[in-house]
């Protein structure tokens, strides 16, 4: 087996842009991933540390090191990309500067002990893998969080301190989406500790509590569907893409497979919008869900389908506060499932009235 792999470079002191490095490399003994860097190490130095804890991202995943050559080409195949925890923060190729992550843990500086401070330094993946940290560069960061919440399991009388603590800092939990989708191998207790913290600060507000339609309100109904019924028309000629956040649906997912649509899959398909906290930080959000929108638009989709109406109107009823947010019309339009599921089946004249009603006409009928 051969593996192609286009490794991260990057010299901050004399390079402007970062490259990648692509190495062909044959599984032999090789077990892990922390085999094959030792290897092009070789041959072609480049700056990592030789740790099978070492952070890195493959193919926009996180992890380490130590993950398994077998794991990487079952989840990914056999073309990698590899690259730091943080582009943006990159000194010297994998070598990144984390003063960022180091200095959030003055924040409860006065309740860790010296184990609390090496265990919240061995979250550093955590913290890097946030997609909030890409939005927004002050974002205290998972991994206190989740010190937080050890430090309150552990001494129950500190809770109310460490609670004020972390409403203090301006950009706080309230800002924290899922690592769901983040990390290569993930632990579900991460997000339930979390959440958790989120609850005792009272963060929460259920979806269907929440208003999403700031500009303008939206009157756009969703008729039933029936999903046995005979597609007559398979969208041949369009490309397609399709939001779906933390959870696909399989019912999308399955019905455009048997339509004839050229289907774009987006990097940020699986982003998590955090919507229960949309009436704490709705810049926020709406920043999130407008990359989402011009990522479709700029790979070239004719239609983006979601799967929830309340994604439906975070994207359809924003459009001024969408484009303010990113400086750039979001003119893409959106189709609600059910909405394609009904164009499929012909069912034109059933729906004809409600897409009318969409701030961007899809203009399919």
């Amino acid at each position: 087996m051969i593996l192609e792999l286009s490794i991260f470079r990057f010299d901050a002191k004399s390079d402007y842009l970062p490259y990648y490095k692509k190495h062909f490399i044959k599984i032999k003994k090789q077990e892990t991933l922390l085999d094959i860097f030792n290897e092009i190490n070789i041959d072609e130095p480049f700056d990592f540390i030789d740790n099978k804890d070492f952070g890195v991202v493959v193919n926009k995943k996180y992890t380490t090191l130590e993950v398994s050559i077998k794991k990487l080409v079952d989840n990914f195949g056999k073309d990698l990309i590899i690259e730091p925890l943080s582009i943006r923060r990159a000194n010297k190729d994998f070598i990144i500067d984390q003063c960022d992550f180091e200095e959030k843990l003055e924040i409860l500086n006065e309740f860790t002990t010296t184990e609390d401070k090496s265990e919240y330094l061995e979250n550093k993946l955590y913290f890097y893998a946030s997609n909030t940290l890409n939005f927004q560069y002050e974002y205290i960061g998972d991994a206190i969080i989740l010190l937080a919440h050890k430090l309150i399991e552990r001494t129950p009388s500190f809770k109310d301190k460490i609670l004020k603590l972390l409403q203090k800092q301006e950009y706080s939990v309230e800002y924290h989406t899922s690592l769901e989708n983040r990390l290569l191998d993930f632990d579900k207790t991460i997000e339930e500790k979390i959440n958790q913290i989120k609850n005792e600060l009272g963060l929460i507000k259920s979806i269907e509590e929440q208003n999403f339609c700031i500009d303008k309100s939206s009157n756009v109904k969703f008729h039933d569907y029936d999903l046995s019924s005979l597609i007559k028309h398979d969208f041949n000629g369009f490309n397609l893409t399709y939001y779906y956040g933390k959870n696909k649906d399989s019912e999308v997912e399955n019905f455009l497979n048997r339509l004839n649509a050229k289907q774009i899959k987006l990097e940020n398909e699986n982003i998590d919008l955090n919507l229960e906290t949309f009436h704490l930080n709705q810049n926020f959000i709406i920043k999130l869900a407008a990359t989402i929108m011009l990522e479709a638009f700029d790979a070239g989709a004719d239609l983006l389908i979601v799967d929830s109406v309340e994604v439906f109107k975070l994207f359809d009823a924003n459009r001024l506060s969408l484009s303010k947010a990113v400086g750039r019309e979001v003119i893409i339009p959106v189709l609600h499932k059910s909405e394609l599921f009904n164009l499929s089946f012909n069912e034109h004249e059933k729906i004809k009235k409600e897409l009318f009603k969409h701030e961007i006409d899809p203009e399919i009928i």
